[in-house]
């Protein structure tokens, strides 16, 4: 029984202390690869190091964060394009809208999502997508940008059942964490009429940890509770769920 974490910050400052412990937990409770989604130039090399740290374990993207989109936006997107240029990455992301912390760049963000849309078709690699209060403009993006070649995951999923099966419909699968496992998470009441085959798992450590660890710093080895959670909801045993999300995971990463 194996698991993919398809989406943790495990070279962020919060794991400078204890990275090998963090590492050694997942790999324990049978989590064996890593899929690092990149911020920006700044974070970038800490995510290169990490790698060459834990070289079979850990697997890398490139992207601009749309929180880290700014006037400068067009210097990192040429940032963007180096890494994939020079390094195996196995995704442009994450990448996306979020209007949850600044409005401002809205025209900016959308930008460069287009941009590294476009990029990840010429290398022909997914994206990963992360949307904060900003569906209507994210899959407006995708819809101007639909085609065979388009495809990935949208991470942190947290919409309705409709914008659910629209994801779905632009050949995007479904990264669930810590949220399914929340009360007021609202996606446990729904994910039950979603088909495995769309469906990934991830825990976006250090962030959104699932229960019992909410409010605390996530980690790669919680993803178990976030498998745990979507078994009961599909009636299915953790087995499957592992085989079935792994396999998955694998398919849109090509690893």
């Amino acid at each position: 029984m194996n698991f993919i974490d398809t989406h943790t910050h495990l070279y962020v400052k919060d794991f400078n202390e204890d990275i090998e412990a963090v590492v050694n937990r997942a790999l324990s409770n049978n989590i064996t690869k890593f899929c690092l989604p990149a911020i920006d130039s700044e974070t970038s090399q800490a995510m290169l190091d990490l790698q060459l740290k834990f070289p079979d374990h850990m697997h890398i993207m490139a992207g601009l964060h749309p929180t880290s989109v700014s006037n400068n936006y067009k210097a990192e997107l040429e940032h963007v394009k180096q890494q994939l240029s020079q390094h195996n990455c196995i995704a442009v992301g994450e990448i996306g809208i979020d209007l949850y912390w600044d409005k401002s760049f809205l025209t900016e963000q959308q930008d460069a999502f287009k941009a590294q849309i476009k990029l990840a078709k010429q290398h022909h690699l997914p994206i990963v997508i992360h949307c904060r209060e900003a569906f209507d403009e994210v899959f407006e993006v995708l819809e101007s940008e639909k085609d065979d070649d388009l495809f990935g995951i949208f991470h942190c999923f947290t919409g309705t059942l409709e914008q659910a099966k629209q994801a779905i419909n632009l050949n995007m699968k479904l990264g669930l964490g810590g949220v399914l496992t929340f009360k007021n998470g609202k996606i446990d009441q729904f994910m039950h009429l979603i088909n495995l085959k769309h469906i990934v798992l991830e825990t976006d450590a250090p962030y959104l940890a699932p229960k019992p660890y909410r409010g605390k710093r996530n980690e790669s080895s919680y993803l178990i509770k976030v498998a745990e959670r979507l078994a009961e909801i599909h009636n299915r045993s953790i087995e499957e769920i592992a085989e079935i999300t792994t396999q998955n995971a694998k398919t849109v990463f090509n690893i």
